[in-house]
């Protein structure tokens, strides 16, 4: 969400117009993340994200734009497309596809108690039995064969150490995506990037999650993992917070209850989670495009948890 493409509300002026939203009165850019050009968009009906997509093409980005409109229609709390007069949800500006989406209610989390992690839980199983009867299917663009992809691309610029062990756990992951355990787990649509800065709360109740254009089929597993090692943990050294995780996946267990081949994967499915996003910030570091307002991550973080998560495997699920 980091700005790459510049636009002004001179540049909205007309392109506006074939939205019902009337003029365009404010734009301010949002500097968090590092995929999309995003801005915050107040016009004559309200407020409203105005995104452009820096990577994703217009043949891609009709997953992701319909799951949220599938998701909304089924009373999850996301942003809902707004469509131009000619029913368009995704249209070109500056040549690249963009989007316009309403504006949540409330403020991110960054200080998350129990409380918040049992909403989010909640949230996510709500999340996952809505999205069993969504048809399109895309992959996870972010997932095992992407890792497989990209690794050798991040290894030369990475001290012996720390190369092996990219190399060690990735060797790992794709003996355990192979096995049995792995078979058995229950797929669907999921967020993949379900962060502390992508989920809003008014008090300590959660009014909506957005950003979901790293969605696609995966296990929700690892859904579950990928939100677990953020909201979870100690963000300065990668521990998990064990009353924390726990809030969390016993209210998505709850709504929707795992299964026992669920539990078997656990420790492995929050390496593996840890795994793809110290890839993708390897990665970014290594190989940076520029932007506007870039706000870098740093990929020693995730190194850290996936470090804590082979040290220390994780409580059993709901334990």
């Amino acid at each position: 969400m980091a700005v790459f493409t510049s636009v002004t509300l001179g540049d909205l002026s007309q392109w506006i117009k074939q939205f019902p939203l009337g003029r365009a009165l404010a734009l301010k850019g949002i500097a968090s993340g590092i995929e999309n050009s995003n801005f915050f968009l107040t016009t004559e009906r309200g407020e409203f994200v105005l995104t452009i997509f820096e990577n994703l093409s217009f043949e891609q980005l009709p997953f992701y734009i319909q799951l949220m409109r599938h998701l909304a229609a089924r009373g999850v709390p996301v942003p809902d497309p707004v469509a131009n007069d000619a029913g368009e949800l995704v249209v070109a500006l500056h040549g690249k596809p963009a989007v316009v989406v309403s504006k949540l209610d409330g403020a991110s989390q960054m200080d998350p108690q129990p409380v918040h992690c049992a909403e989010v839980g909640a949230m996510l199983a709500k999340m996952h039995l809505a999205g069993r009867d969504f048809t399109l299917q895309q992959p996870n663009l972010r997932g095992l064969d992407w890792w497989i992809e990209t690794v050798p691309r991040i290894v030369p610029h990475l001290d012996p150490a720390t190369g092996a062990l990219l190399q060690s756990e990735l060797a790992y992951q794709k003996e355990f995506a192979a096995g049995p355990v792995y078979a058995q787990l229950a797929r669907g649509p999921v967020h993949a990037d379900l962060f502390r800065n992508n989920v809003m709360f008014v008090g300590d109740k959660l009014s909506g999650c957005f950003d979901f254009y790293f969605a696609g089929w995966d296990t929700w597993l690892f859904d579950i993992a990928v939100t677990v090692n953020d909201w979870c943990i100690d963000l300065d050294s990668g521990r998990l917070d064990v009353a924390r995780a726990q809030a969390l996946t016993r209210a998505y267990d709850a709504a929707r209850p795992f299964t026992q081949a669920e539990r078997d994967a656990w420790p492995a499915m929050l390496r593996a989670a840890a795994l793809r996003f110290w890839v993708s910030r390897l990665y970014d570091f290594h190989r940076p495009r520029a932007a506007e307002m870039l706000t870098p991550h740093d990929p020693t973080h995730f190194e850290r948890v996936l470090r804590q998560r082979i040290a220390t495997p994780a409580p059993g699920l709901t334990a």
